[in-house]
C-alpha cells in the first residue's frame, strides 16, 4: 500500500478541517431550511399528505438500489488517481441504470400499483421524482471528483441551490392548498436547479465509455458496497414501503412524521461529517495512528452537538404539540418521535464507525451488521406492531439501535479506538440535561415562556456539566482543529 508523505499527510489534515467546518455550517443552514419547511408544513399538511410523500419515496429508495452498483464509491475509495476511463465508465453505467429506473417508474404508474393507496397524485410525485435520476446521473463525476479531492465547500452549494429551490415552492404552494401535490414542481425544480449548479462549479468532459478492465477493477469493491447498501434498504426503504401498504395512510403518516423530524439532528451532525469523513479516512488507510485519531475526534465532536439536540426535542415535544393549536394533530406520533429520535443516539456513534470500516476496504464487516440490523427489523418490528400499534415501529428501532455497540468492536479488532473516553462527557452532560427537563416538566408545559425557560434550563445544565467534566479535552480539541487550519 502506498503511503502519504508527511506534506501530503498536512494537506489531507487540512482539508479535511477547512472542509468540515465550512461543510458543517453550510450544512446547518441547510437544516435550518429544511426545519423551518417542515414547521410550515406540519400546520399546513394532514397527516395524509405526509403519508402520500413517505410512501411514494419509499418506492423511489427501493428504486435507487437499482440505479447504482457502487460504482460511486469505489471511485472515492479507490487509493490512486482514477482514469478518465473510470469516470466515463462509472458515468455511461450509471446513465443507462437511471434511464431504467425511469422506466420501471412509468410501468408503476400505468399499472396503478402506487394510486390504488395515494391516489392520483401519488403517480405525479413518482414520475417528478422519475424524471430527476437522469438528471441526478449528471451530478456523479462531478460529486466523486470533489470528493475525492475533499473540495466539500464546493460540493455543498449545489446542495443549498436545490434546498432553496425545493422548500421555497414546497411553503408556497402548501399555503396556498395544494397538499401533498405539491412537491411535485417542487422535486422538478430542485433537480434542474442541482445538475445547472454542479455543472457551473465543476464542469467536465462527458463521454461514453465501458472499459471492462476499468469496470472490473470498481465492481471489485463497489459490489460489495452495493449488497451492504441492498440490505440497508431492505431494512428501510422496503420495510416502510410495506408498511405504508399494511398500516392506514393516516397512521403511516404518524411515523414518516415522526420519522422525519427525529432524523434532523443526524442529517446535521452524522451526515455532514460523513460527507468528509469517507474520503478523508480512505487517503489515510495507511496510517493507523493518523486514523485512528482522525476517528475519535469525529465521534468527539458528533456527540457534543447531537447528545444535547436529541434530548432536547425528546423532553419537549409533547409540551410544544399541546401548547400550538395548529400542531395538535400531530400528538398521536408523540411516543414514536421520542422512540426514534433517541435511537438516534446509538446512530452517531455506529455510523461513523461502519463508514469507517468502508472506507479502510472492510466492507465484509459492515455486512455482517447489516444483515443482522435488516433481519432484526423484519422480525422485530412487525410482533411491537402488535402490541403497540404503529408506535410499535418507533419502539423496534430504539430497541435494535442498542446493538450498534457491534460496530465498536468490529473497529476495536482493527484499530484500539477510546469511544467511551471520547463520549461519557457528553452522555453524563445528556442525563443532566434529561434529569432538570423531567422534574421541571409540570411548568414547562404551562404556557410558551416557561416552554422557553425550560430550554434555556437544560441548555445551561448540558453546557455547564460538559465544562465542568470536559473543559480541558473540549479546549485541546478545538485547539487541535484551528491549529490545524493555520497550518500551510
Amino acid at each position: 500500500m502506498r503511503s502519504n508523505t508527511p506534506a501530503q499527510l498536512l494537506d489531507i489534515k487540512r482539508r479535511s478541517v477547512v472542509g468540515a467546518v465550512s461543510y458543517f455550517s453550510r450544512s446547518l443552514f441547510l437544516q435550518m431550511i429544511g426545519l423551518v419547511s417542515v414547521v410550515i408544513l406540519s400546520a399546513f399538511f394532514n397527516p395524509e399528505d405526509f403519508g402520500v410523500y413517505g410512501l411514494v419515496t419509499q418506492v423511489i429508495g427501493i428504486l435507487v438500489f437499482f440505479s447504482d452498483i457502487g460504482l460511486a464509491a469505489a471511485l472515492i475509495q479507490k487509493k490512486d488517481e482514477p482514469t478518465t476511463k473510470d469516470y466515463r465508465t462509472t458515468f455511461t453505467v450509471q446513465l443507462l441504470l437511471s434511464l431504467l429506473i425511469f422506466l420501471a417508474c412509468l410501468v408503476v404508474i400505468a399499472l396503478g400499483l402506487l394510486s390504488q393507496k395515494t391516489g392520483p397524485v401519488g403517480n405525479w410525485i413518482l414520475l417528478a421524482l422519475a424524471i430527476s435520476f437522469p438528471l441526478a446521473t449528471l451530478k456523479t463525476i462531478p460529486s466523486i471528483q470533489l470528493e475525492r479531492h475533499l473540495d466539500f465547500s464546493k460540493l455543498i452549494i449545489p446542495q443549498i441551490v436545490e434546498q432553496i429551490a425545493f422548500h421555497l415552492i414546497l411553503i408556497t404552494l402548501a399555503i396556498k392548498s395544494w397538499g401533498a401535490a405539491a412537491y411535485i414542481p417542487a422535486i422538478l425544480v430542485r433537480s434542474v436547479a442541482g445538475v445547472v449548479a454542479l455543472s457551473i462549479l465543476k464542469p467536465w468532459s462527458i463521454g461514453l465509455a465501458l472499459n471492462k478492465e476499468s469496470l472490473k477493477s470498481l465492481l471489485n469493491f463497489g459490489v460489495k458496497f452495493q449488497i451492504n447498501d441492498f440490505l440497508a434498504r431492505i431494512k428501510d426503504q422496503l420495510f416502510f414501503l410495506v408498511l405504508g401498504i399494511f398500516l392506514p395512510l393516516r397512521q403511516f403518516g404518524y411515523v414518516q412524521w415522526a420519522k422525519t423530524w427525529s432524523m434532523y439532528p443526524y442529517n446535521l451532525t452524522v451526515n455532514s461529517v460523513l460527507a468528509i469523513t469517507f474520503p478523508t479516512f480512505s487517503r489515510l488507510q495507511g496510517h493507523p495512528e493518523k486514523l485512528q485519531r482522525a476517528i475519535e475526534k469525529s465521534l468527539f465532536f458528533i456527540t457534543l452537538v447531537i447528545f444535547p439536540i436529541l434530548l432536547g426535542m425528546s423532553l419537549f415535544i409533547k409540551p410544544l404539540l399541546a401548547l400550538i393549536p395548529s400542531y395538535a394533530k400531530w400528538q398521536p406520533a408523540t411516543f414514536s418521535f421520542i422512540f426514534f429520535t433517541l435511537s438516534i443516539g446509538w446512530s452517531a456513534i455506529s455510523t461513523p464507525l461502519t463508514n469507517t470500516l468502508n472506507a479502510i476496504g472492510e466492507i465484509n464487516k459492515t455486512l455482517k451488521l447489516m444483515v443482522m440490523w435488516t433481519a432484526l427489523t423484519w422480525i422485530l418490528t412487525p410482533i411491537l406492531i402488535y402490541f403497540y400499534g404503529f408506535n410499535g415501529v418507533a419502539l423496534a428501532a430504539l430497541a435494535i439501535s442498542f446493538t450498534s455497540v457491534l460496530s465498536v468492536k468490529y473497529v476495536r479488532e482493527i484499530l484500539p479506538i477510546r469511544v467511551w473516553e471520547h463520549t461519557w462527557r457528553q452522555t453524563l452532560a445528556a442525563l443532566m440535561m434529561a434529569v432538570i427537563g423531567v422534574l421541571g416538566m409540570r411548568y414547562w408545559e404551562q404556557n410558551m415562556w416557561w416552554l422557553i425557560c425550560g430550554m434555556a434550563s437544560v441548555g445551561v445544565g448540558y453546557i455547564g456539566t460538559m465544562w465542568l467534566f470536559g473543559s480541558e479535552i473540549l479546549k485541546k480539541e478545538v485547539l487541535s482543529l484551528l491549529s490545524v487550519r493555520r497550518e500551510k
